[in-house]
């Protein structure tokens, strides 16, 4: 059985329906939870992935949050040996980041339910061939990055070019969050509620607009997340 590291960043940003394809696919998971002070491993010795989850902290924030570079350099060690890689909002940034692109505060916030628009390229990507070209998705950022030098872009919405890119053939960030639950959405707004109040976001309008949302979200995310998994298997020796 293969197994995974998960690096969560906050307590409400769980992997969520990630975990799900993962069992699915009889992988087993260990989370390092940082803000809780848990350490980040040096290297990935007998791990077969790595998954890193969002959180409220910045990319560029290195001297409020020593485990950023870490987490960069766990994430580079991974790339050198081709073990797959799936970055979510944070997780992705970071993957961007150790790739060398620019991360930076965007212009605005985007946060809650708005569409992603897939590019010509993921159709014929191993994860997202065969999904709609368009989809809504829920979001939660306000940094945004550069696509990295030889990734592929795969997704992008109104407000942020790259939503979503591939490097190599099994790293894979996503800036949208395509793995929450109802409840992820409901925790995430509730805890980051002053967030989103100050960029004018309608809190209970996202939620409402969750029930309408999920089930189109998590059907897709099972797709993504099973394939993903599916990388990881096939990389096993």
């Amino acid at each position: 059985m293969g197994k995974i590291l998960v690096l969560q960043h906050h307590r409400v940003e769980t992997p969520g329906t990630i975990a799900d394809a993962l069992a699915g696919a009889g992988l087993s998971w260990d989370s390092v939870r940082t803000f809780d002070g848990e350490p980040v491993p040096r290297d990935l010795a007998g791990i077969n992935g790595l998954v890193v989850m969002g959180g409220p902290m910045g990319v560029y924030e290195t001297a409020r949050f020593a485990f950023i570079r870490d987490e960069l350099a766990l994430i580079e060690s991974a790339l050198k040996v081709r073990k797959p890689v799936l970055g979510v909002c944070l997780g992705s940034q970071l993957l961007a980041a150790a790739l060398g692109a620019n991360v930076r505060a965007g212009g605005t916030r985007e946060l809650g339910w708005h569409q992603v628009r897939l590019s010509s390229e993921a159709k014929e990507d191993r994860l997202t061939r065969g999904l709609p070209q368009t989809f809504t998705a829920f979001h939660w950022h306000g940094d945004v990055f550069d696509l990295p030098r030889g990734a592929v872009a795969l997704a992008s919405s109104a407000m942020t070019p790259i939503q979503a890119f591939r490097y190599a053939e099994s790293a894979y960030g996503f800036l949208f969050h395509m793995e929450v639950t109802a409840e992820a959405v409901a925790a995430m707004v509730r805890e980051f509620g002053d967030e989103a109040r100050g960029a004018g976001a309608d809190a209970d309008g996202i939620i409402a607009a969750t029930a309408r949302h999920i089930p189109e979200l998590s059907s897709l995310a099972a797709t993504v997340f099973s394939r993903w998994a599916g990388l990881v298997s096939a990389s096993q020796p």
